[in-house]
């Protein structure tokens, strides 16, 4: 079995979002970009996430075809393998459904430019994709323009999705964005939140093009 240390990475990285309460059950799904040219190693459609090992996961091509595994990749494949074409500093994508940006999700309400790391580690205010059905050609082509060169996008009356250039940076966006998202609902109970100051949005988001390459 090739990979093995992804293999566990990706285990752990399950293990971890549930842990942390950014996902649960079934939900859930999690990629990583292999070395070789259009390869890309996924969890599997239908087992729960927190308890999936090694060997349930599969590796697909750049079209979904099962080249290594027993298993059918996951049902958002395309959704995947749309942000990897689309983006070449992508090496790692995880789709969460976490409580707070589940209700922003729910009211369709992108997260606005609150606090600094929103711009540093994400790239900007994330915005909304417009809802499709889960696993179609329309929610992969909505998702991709929705996330832009950013790092993270919430999926209309469905979840998240976080990307980098490895699965750590991946995980560490959906942290930031669940934490800025529970920020900004609790923001509404009390009022309006201030925003980040224009200078402030500009220099933060030459920073965060920098560090990943973009500029």
């Amino acid at each position: 079995m090739k990979h093995l240390e992804l293999r566990e990475r990706v285990v752990e990285a399950c293990k971890f979002i549930e842990e942390k309460g950014l996902n649960w059950g079934f939900s859930g799904n999690i990629s990583v970009r292999l070395p070789e040219n259009g390869l890309y190693l996924m969890t599997p459609s239908g087992l729960r996430k927190s308890g999936l090992r090694q060997e349930d996961l599969v590796v697909v091509d750049e079209l979904g075809n099962v080249i290594e595994g027993e298993r059918p990749p996951t049902s958002e494949y395309l959704m995947h393998l749309t942000v990897y074409k689309a983006r070449p500093d992508v090496g790692a994508v995880v789709h969460a459904h976490p409580l707070y940006v589940s209700v922003l999700a729910a009211l369709r309400r992108r997260l606005e430019p609150l606090l600094d790391e929103i711009i540093v580690y994400l790239g900007g205010e994330v915005e909304v994709a417009e809802y499709a059905l889960p696993g179609s050609e329309e929610l992969a082509r909505n998702v991709v323009k929705a996330l832009g060169d950013r790092c993270a996008v919430i999926l209309a009356n469905h979840g998240a999705l976080t990307c980098g250039s490895d699965l750590d940076e991946a995980l560490d966006a959906l942290v930031y964005l669940e934490r800025a998202a529970m920020v900004s609902v609790l923001c509404s109970l009390m009022g309006r939140p201030n925003l980040l100051p224009p200078e402030a949005l500009e220099i933060e988001r030459q920073l965060y093009l920098l560090r990943r390459g973009l500029s």
